[in-house]
C-alpha cells in the first residue's frame, strides 16, 4: 500500500490517506474495523506511519525526491529545522520532480555537459540534435538545483541558455509535466478565444492608433468569416 501510494504522491496529505484507508477497506471487506464508524481509522493512522518508514527507506537507498527532506530536527540535531517545515515535495502538475541522475553519470559529468550547451549555444550555426541530446541528459541537475538553490531565472537562465530556444522550452515543459505545452496552449487559447474577440471589438470601437489597429483586422476578419 505504501508503494502504491508513493506511486502518486511521496507526501499524501491527510485526506489523502483516509482515501486509501477507505479503498483498501472496500476492496477487502474483511479488513473493516468491528466497532469503527469508519471502519478504516485505525488502517488510515496505520499507513501514515508505513508511508514515513518507506520514504525513509528510500531516502537511505539514496532517492533525491524525498532525501532532500532529511536531516530535519531530532534528538542528536535538536538545532534543525523542524521535520514538517520547509518540505520540499512535486506540485500538482509536476511529474518528474527530482529524479537522480542518469545511471553512469555523476554530477561533474553533467557539469561538463552543461559547459558544452553554453558553447553549441553561442555558436551561429546550432546544433539542435546534440542540444537536445545533452539538455536531456542534464534534466536532474536543473531541477536539483532549482528545487535545493532556488535560483533568480535570470542566473538560471544564464547558465542554461538553451532554454531561451522556443523547442527546448517546450521540451523542458513536457519533462516535468509530460504534456505538450504548444497543445495545451492552444486547446486553452480556443476556449478563451470567443471571450478574447468580444473584448478587442469593444476595444476596436474606441479611438486612439490601437483601436484603429483593431478595426483594420476585424475588417479583414469579418470578411474571411463571411
Amino acid at each position: 500500500m505504501a508503494a502504491v501510494m508513493y506511486n502518486f504522491k511521496p507526501y499524501p496529505s491527510d485526506n489523502d490517506v483516509g482515501m486509501a484507508a477507505e479503498a483498501l477497506v472496500t476492496s477487502h471487506p474483511c479488513l473493516k474495523e468491528p466497532g469503527s464508524v469508519s471502519g478504516w481509522y485505525g488502517w488510515k493512522m496505520s499507513l501514515k506511519f508505513k508511508m514515513g518508514d518507506y520514504r525513509g527507506k528510500l531516502s537511505r537507498s539514496g532517492c533525491l525526491e524525498v532525501s532532500v527532506n532529511a536531516g530535519k530536527r531530532s534528538k542528536n540535531n535538536p538545532d534543525k529545522d523542524h521535520p514538517h517545515s520547509n518540505i520540499k515535495r512535486a506540485r500538482r502538475a509536476e511529474v518528474n520532480f527530482l529524479p537522480n541522475f542518469p545511471k553512469g553519470e555523476s554530477q561533474a559529468s553533467l557539469e561538463e555537459m552543461r559547459l558544452q550547451i553554453m558553447d553549441e549555444v553561442q555558436k551561429s550555426q546550432q546544433n539542435l540534435r546534440l542540444i537536445e541530446m545533452l539538455m536531456q541528459k542534464t534534466f536532474a541537475l536543473r531541477r536539483q538545483e532549482i528545487i535545493q538553490e532556488n535560483p533568480q531565472v535570470k542566473d538560471f537562465l544564464g547558465k542554461w541558455p538553451a532554454l531561451r530556444i522556443e523547442s527546448q522550452l517546450c521540451a523542458e515543459f513536457q519533462r516535468i509535466t509530460n504534456v505538450n505545452l504548444r497543445n495545451k496552449f492552444y486547446a486553452v487559447l480556443d476556449q478563451h478565444t470567443p471571450g478574447l474577440m468580444a473584448l478587442y471589438r469593444q476595444k476596436a470601437a474606441r479611438t486612439g492608433k490601437i483601436s484603429e489597429a483593431l478595426r483594420d483586422i476585424f475588417k479583414i476578419y469579418d470578411l474571411q468569416v463571411s
